[in-house]
């Protein structure tokens, strides 16, 4: 029932990720999961030390399981299933977040607090041991020169500066990247006048100064708002600095966390950041075979975690099209995918959303929070309720509302479980890890007639909540699916066909009946989609990519 996991890319070219932060770090797993030869270049002599992101979103779990990296992570992070909303002004609580809702969505019903400087750690060993040489500390890009067939980098390391040739470029070297500089690609938007501070302490608010916060907790307050977050060896606080204002010294955010926390003895200052904040996204994000991720391509405040994981969303929708596109499986133009998707989600979806939470916290009028309750709420922050304008109908969201509901093209599939012919379980996500697939829902009893198969990339199953008879010759594969309970989540009928890409994400939903190949026909469209563009558009891929 497992799809089987395609050959490398045959080709002595890697593709070169710029900036090992944990969104080149990510996506350089991504590349390695699909088999892509990958080369991450770092300009310093080592990862950043510096205090940054502390929370990873459930959206983000389920991206680093697919690349084999969840367990590393899970070990060295602290799990929540609570996220805490609390008026500091009134102290009353709004209603939390409660993660254990996601139970029958997800295999990961919680969300995580490690520090950036942790995390991006944890991924340097996974990477290192699936790769020894695949990440290059000390060695600079100074310039790039596009080809059709390549890109040439000029690379200045410890031995001097040579030339390196990619079949592809991954800036992932931040918000000052010098990448987009060099292409000429503007960003959009505005630079906030407050800026924000981290400051990490050691204090003791579980024994001897028991607080029962949640591990992540947002305090409102037009005055002074401020987000305190359990890490695992320390707490940490993030407010804003008034424009001008000076940095506050160790005894002022002693004094500072106090007001929050109450009287408490023993409080030690760690570490602390000031940093800017800004809200803007580049005015494109790719020149040839060039790509601009992450902060490179959106910088978004920093609120209820939207920073760190959009860029991993960027991360999770890259590299399976590049590995199509090197596998000879997809045209070139299916790269143009990435930025249609993942633009909106970064302008209109988590900046607009992020910027929405920061106003909130700071009590400004108009700032409302988003009309949604139990399980569409956990859905909305844990970005589960991702949803991407896939089929390019401009029909896209980032929140759900209410209750569970029939599923739609472009959302992130629930990560339900189905059984195999040996009895074992396996989530919906397993069976696309390097595979669009193909669910074909029917009454296995009657028999029917699914595609032969053989087309790169696509996997055909059927999923009934009847086992497949031993004389049908389905039973390796198909999926039983007990009580309809896969069926009944998606809203689906039989006779439904749902198609589902590497990523999680519904390809299309159509009707299906025996001996159809309506879903090999939608996959060509997907991943043949040079016929679909536009004449300037289809011109514009030709150059890039002859």
């Amino acid at each position: 029932m497992t799809p089987t996991l395609a050959a490398p890319v045959d080709d002595t070219l890697p593709v070169v990720v710029v900036g090992a932060g944990p969104i080149g770090l990510i996506t350089a797993l991504g590349l390695k999961h699909y088999g892509v030869p990958v080369t991450v270049l770092e300009e310093d002599d080592q990862l950043s030390l510096d205090t940054k992101a502390g929370t990873v979103l459930t959206r983000t779990i389920e991206v680093l399981d697919r690349y084999g990296a969840a367990v590393p992570v899970l070990r060295a992070a602290l799990r929540m299933d609570e996220i805490g909303e609390v008026n500091r002004a009134t102290n009353t609580a709004a209603p939390s977040v409660k993660m254990d809702v996601l139970a029958g969505e997800t295999r990961y019903p919680f969300v995580l607090n490690i520090p950036q400087n942790s995390l991006e750690r944890v991924l340097e060993e996974v990477l290192r041991d699936r790769d020894p040489q695949a990440l290059r500390l000390r060695t600079r890009v100074t310039g790039l020169v596009q080809h059709p067939d390549r890109v040439t980098l000029t690379v200045t390391d410890e031995h001097g500066t040579r030339e390196l040739d990619a079949r592809y470029v991954l800036a992932c070297d931040g918000g000052r990247s010098s990448i987009r500089e060099g292409l000429g690609i503007t960003v959009e938007g505005k630079t906030l006048e407050d800026r924000y501070m981290l400051v990490d302490l050691k204090v003791d608010l579980d024994v001897d100064n028991p607080r029962d916060y949640p591990y992540l907790a947002y305090f409102a307050d037009p005055e002074e708002w401020m987000i305190l977050v359990r890490q695992p060896h320390c707490w940490r606080f993030l407010f804003p600095l008034a424009p001008g204002a000076v940095e506050p010294g160790p005894e002022e955010l002693r004094d500072k966390a106090l007001r929050f926390i109450g009287d408490v003895d023993d409080v030690e200052v760690l570490g602390t950041n000031v940093y800017t904040v800004h809200q803007r996204v580049a005015n494109r994000w790719s020149e040839g075979r060039v790509f601009l991720m992450g902060d490179a391509a959106h910088l978004i405040t920093p609120m209820w975690a939207l920073g760190l994981n959009t860029g991993v969303l960027d991360a999770s929708n890259l590299p399976w099209r590049l590995a199509w596109v090197l596998r000879g499986w997809a045209d070139p133009a299916l790269l143009g995918g990435y930025e249609a998707e993942q633009s909106s989600v970064a302008i209109k979806g988590s900046g607009q959303m992020a910027e929405n939470a920061r106003l909130a916290m700071g009590g400004a009028d108009g700032a409302e929070r988003e009309s949604t309750s139990g399980w569409g709420w956990a859905m909305t922050r844990s970005l589960l309720g991702v949803s991407l304008d896939v089929d390019g109908t401009g029909d896209w969201s980032m929140v759900k509302e209410g209750e569970p509901q029939a599923v739609r093209v472009g959302d992130r599939m629930p990560d339900v479980a189905v059984y195999g012919i040996d009895g074992d379980e396996t989530h919906l996500h397993r069976l696309a890890g390097d595979s669009f697939v193909a669910l074909h829902f029917a009454d296995a009893r009657r028999r029917p007639t699914l595609p032969v198969g053989g087309t790169p990339g696509l996997t055909h199953l059927l999923v009934s909540r009847w086992d497949a008879p031993h004389d049908s010759g389905l039973r390796d594969r198909a999926c039983f699916d007990p009580g309809d309970r896969l069926r009944k989540r998606l809203g689906v009928g039989e006779g439904t066909v749902v198609l589902l890409r590497p990523d999680a994400h519904i390809a299309a939903i159509a009707a299906w009946s025996s001996g159809s190949d309506v879903a090999e026909q939608i996959y060509d469209r997907i991943v043949h989609p040079g016929s679909q563009a536009t004449t300037s558009e289809s011109q514009r891929l030709q150059e890039v990519h002859s």
